[in-house]
C-alpha cells in the first residue's frame, strides 16, 4: 500500500527525473571523453584565479600575485560558484560537473515548458532533444558562465510562463523571478537587459488583456527585488573604484575589438572581435590614481575609440551588421578554448564537432517554421521569449556575431522547433491535420 502510493507521488515527476539523468550522463561522458584533459585558459584562467584569489586571500583579484588589487571587469557570481565547487578539490573537473548539472536542469525545464505549453509527448520530444543537442552542452566542457547564465535565462522565461497562467496571483512567482533576475545580471552583466524586457512584457500583455492591471506592480517589485540583491555589488564596485559601475565594466573591450580595420579586412576573424592590441585603434587613458579607477578609464577610453572609428566608417556599418547577423546564425563558430578544438586529434572531439557543424541546421529551420506556424495560436504565451529572442540578436548586432551568444536562446529554438512537430502531428486547430481536415469539410 506504502508503495503504490510512492510510486502514485513519483510517477508524475518520473519524466523530469529521466530527462535529468539522460542529459547528465551525456555532459557527465562528454566531460571525460573531449574534456579529459581540459586545464583552464584564456577567461576561464582568469575566472579560476579570482575563485582562488577569494577563497585564499578573500578579494576579488584578477592577478594571481597582487591580491591587494580589486578589479570590476567581471561579475561575481560564476567564480562565486567556482569558489564553492573548489572546496571539494582544486580540479577544473568539479566547476565543469556544476555546470552539467546547471545544463541538465535546462533541458528539464525545456521539457516542462513544451509539456505545459503543448503535451506530454512533444514535452517529451524537446527534453530528448535538449538533452544530445551538442549546442547545448559543449559549453559544460569549459569554465566559462555560458551555461549557467543558460540555465538560468531558461529558468526565468519558465516562471515567467507560469506567471502568465495563473494570471499573475502568485506572489511567490513573482519573487523567485526577481531573486532570477538578480542571478543572471551577477553572471554576465548583460543580464540585467531581461529585467527591462520583464516590465515591457508585463505592460504589453495588460495592454492587450491577457494580464490583470496589478501585473505591472509584480513586475516592477520583481525588478526592485533585482535591484536590491544587486546593489551591495554596486556598493562594492563604487567603493573599491571611486566610480558608479552598477555590474562590471568591459563594453569599451568589446566594442574596439569589434569596431576596427581587421575585422573588416582580415580572414577568420570577419565580422568577430579582436583583442584591443590587434585592433590597432588609438586608447588615450586619462591619468588615473589607483589600478581599479584606471579599470573604469580605460573601459571608456576604449569606447570612445571605437566610437570614432564607427563614425568615420558608416559606410562600412550595413556590412558589419550582416557580418554579425551572419555569424550569429552560423552552426557553429570555432573557439579557441572548447576542449574539442584544444584536443582535435581524439575521436570524441572529432565527433562533437561534427555534430555541432549540423545539428543545429535543423533546429534553425524546425524553429523558424514552428515560430510562424505557432504565432497564430501561441504568440501571448511566447511574447516574453520574442523579446529574448529579439534582444540576444540585438545584443549581437551592436557586438558581434558569434555562435556561442545563441545559447543563451537555444532552449527556446528548440521550443519553437517542438512547435514545428506540434503544427505536423496534432490534430487541433491551428495545426497541419486540422486544416487539411478543414479543407476536405469544405470541399465535399
Amino acid at each position: 500500500m506504502m508503495m503504490d502510493s510512492s510510486m502514485k507521488r513519483i510517477k508524475p515527476v518520473l519524466p523530469a527525473i529521466t530527462i535529468f539523468c539522460i542529459a547528465l550522463l551525456v555532459r557527465v561522458v562528454y566531460n571525460l571523453t573531449v574534456a579529459r584533459y581540459y586545464y583552464p585558459l584564456h577567461d576561464s584562467l582568469g575566472y579560476q584565479i579570482m575563485a582562488f584569489n577569494m577563497l585564499d586571500k578573500h578579494c576579488f583579484c584578477l592577478s594571481p600575485h597582487n591580491t591587494t588589487v580589486s578589479t570590476v571587469t567581471r561579475v561575481p557570481l560564476w567564480p562565486l560558484v567556482i569558489s564553492g565547487v573548489s572546496l571539494i578539490a582544486r580540479a577544473s573537473i568539479f566547476p565543469r560537473l556544476f555546470l552539467s548539472g546547471a545544463d541538465a536542469g535546462t533541458c528539464v525545464l525545456i521539457y516542462l515548458f513544451a509539456r505545459d505549453l503543448f503535451n506530454k509527448r512533444l514535452g517529451l520530444v524537446a527534453g530528448l532533444i535538449a538533452c544530445v543537442y551538442p549546442a547545448l552542452y559543449i559549453y559544460t566542457g569549459w569554465m566559462y558562465a555560458e551555461a549557467l547564465f543558460t540555465f538560468l535565462l531558461t529558468a526565468i522565461w519558465y516562471c515567467v510562463f507560469r506567471i502568465q497562467r495563473n494570471e499573475g496571483k502568485s506572489k511567490r512567482l513573482w519573487i523567485l523571478c526577481g531573486v532570477l533576475l538578480a542571478l543572471l545580471a551577477l553572471t554576465r552583466p548583460n543580464g540585467i537587459v531581461i529585467a527591462g524586457l520583464l516590465v515591457l512584457w508585463a505592460a504589453f500583455l495588460i495592454w492587450r488583456k491577457r494580464l490583470p492591471g496589478g501585473a505591472l506592480v509584480q513586475a516592477l517589485m520583481a525588478v526592485a527585488i533585482a535591484c536590491a540583491l544587486i546593489l551591495p555589488w554596486t556598493i562594492r564596485n563604487y567603493l573599491v573604484s571611486h566610480r558608479f559601475v552598477p555590474l562590471a565594466v568591459g563594453d569599451g573591450q568589446v566594442l574596439i575589438g569589434a569596431y576596427n580595420n581587421t575585422i573588416l579586412t582580415e580572414p577568420g576573424y570577419i565580422g568577430l572581435w579582436v583583442r584591443s592590441g590587434a585592433a590597432g585603434l588609438p586608447i588615450n587613458t586619462p591619468p588615473c590614481q589607483d589600478y581599479t579607477a584606471c579599470e573604469v578609464a580605460h573601459d571608456n577610453a576604449e569606447i570612445d575609440s571605437a566610437t570614432q572609428w564607427i563614425q568615420s566608417h558608416t559606410g562600412d556599418i550595413p556590412r558589419l551588421m550582416f557580418y554579425h547577423l551572419r555569424n550569429f546564425f552560423t552552426p557553429y563558430t570555432n573557439e579557441a578554448d572548447l576542449p574539442m578544438v584544444r584536443f582535435p586529434g581524439q575521436r570524441s572531439s572529432q565527433i562533437v564537432l561534427a555534430m555541432s557543424e549540423t545539428f543545429p541546421i535543423p533546429i534553425l529551420l524546425l524553429a523558424a517554421l514552428g515560430l510562424v506556424v505557432t504565432f497564430k495560436r501561441y504568440w501571448h504565451e511566447l511574447f516574453f521569449a520574442y523579446g529574448v529572442i529579439l534582444a540576444t540578436v540585438g545584443e549581437s548586432l551592436v557586438f558581434y556575431g558569434n555562435a556561442r551568444f545563441r545559447s543563451p536562446i537555444e532552449p527556446m529554438l528548440i521550443l519553437l522547433a517542438t512547435g514545428a512537430f506540434w503544427w505536423l502531428t496534432q490534430t487541433e486547430p491551428g495545426a497541419l491535420r486540422w486544416k487539411l481536415s478543414q479543407r476536405s469539410q469544405q470541399s465535399r
